[in-house]
């Protein structure tokens, strides 16, 4: 039975979460000053998104901790979610947010991880019962989807490393909201990974990185998986890896938790269980690659869901990866 989500699960992702999401300092920014007058607080760049470390985690720690609200309703921490993102998510401070990105100097601001991150988080209120967040964050999610419509097309090359650059990472969170939201964005999504990715062949899978969190090889299949139907897909899927490179079936060994880069390892382990998980249920039923998937997921649990607090390095992201690994589908 491949480990899934449980109440108990949820709750401790929950107070991890809680722990951090509000927490301003220490704080990495990715701001580009223009003046000194530029020399300013996270909390005043960033009216909702200041904490966690860095914008991007913050953005996901938020879709976390909705998501577990909307899985668990009754979860220990529902009325401190409720509290804080009722204070949080509100058109004031999304009006903040967005007034940063249109700054000159904010062009290529998280791109691509944090947009799609930013797309996934609107995409999970929506499915919220009450939609005033919804509603405040959507000129927010509708600026970045813009972004990506005039991204894509420009992007030669896609980017395959296992970190934020990543171009198949973002765009699977990118096409899930695209689908409901904005068509034009999802079906240029579509065009454009066939045309990066539509004729790859024979992966070698050279990784991990010593600081990778992604698998570049099992993102691009993540995306293909999401944008092909279950033939397609299968078709595409032998192709590109007739066979799995025992890279891809390994957990990354993390040598010191407090290195934020080297941490980035349990992320890799925990994205991958993501991945596989995904790969395996477009596979047709008795297809040689579900059991391997199946074993490298439980696998890349183990190495790595122990340990999502045992440094702020990884404590103020790692649980979203997690979640993801558990219940990315959702």
């Amino acid at each position: 039975m491949m480990s899934y989500l449980t109440p108990d699960l949820a709750a401790r992702f929950a107070a991890l979460t809680l722990g951090h999401l509000g927490r301003e300092w220490p704080y990495k920014l990715d701001h580009v000053m223009t003046g000194p007058e530029d020399v300013l607080a996270p909390s005043t760049l960033h009216p909702i998104f200041h904490g966690s470390f860095d914008w991007h985690s913050c953005v996901h720690g938020w879709w976390q901790v909705m998501r577990l609200l909307r899985r668990f309703p009754d979860l220990p921490q529902a009325g401190e979610i409720r509290a804080r993102a009722d204070a949080m998510l509100v058109p004031d401070k999304v009006a903040g947010e967005l007034a940063y990105l249109q700054r000159p100097a904010s062009g290529g601001f998280e791109r691509p991880y944090g947009w799609g991150w930013l797309l996934a988080l609107h995409g999970e209120l929506v499915q919220h019962e009450v939609q005033h967040m919804a509603d405040a964050l959507e000129p927010l999610a509708r600026a970045f989807a813009a972004r990506f419509h005039g991204y894509l097309p420009r992007l030669t090359y896609p980017i395959r490393v296992g970190s934020h650059f990543n171009t198949s990472f973002a765009l699977i969170h990118a096409h899930r909201w695209a689908v409901q939201h904005d068509p034009v964005l999802a079906a240029l999504i579509v065009e454009r990974a066939w045309h990066w990715f539509g004729h790859d062949k024979g992966c070698q899978a050279w990784e991990p990185g010593g600081d990778e969190f992604l698998s570049s090889a099992l993102s691009e299949a993540h995306l293909m998986r999401t944008i092909l139907p279950r033939e397609a897909f299968t078709r595409w899927f032998d192709g590109f890896l007739p066979v799995i490179p025992e890279t891809l079936l390994t957990p990354a060994f993390v040598s010191d938790r407090s290195d934020g880069k080297i941490a980035h390892l349990d992320g890799l382990n925990l994205s991958r269980a993501w991945n596989w998980r995904a790969i395996a249920g477009a596979l047709p039923e008795g297809h040689k690659v579900i059991a391997v998937a199946e074993g490298a997921t439980e696998r890349h649990l183990a190495a790595s869901l122990p340990h999502l607090g045992d440094h702020y390095m990884g404590e103020h992201w790692l649980a979203s990866f997690a979640l993801l690994a558990l219940d990315g589908e959702g």
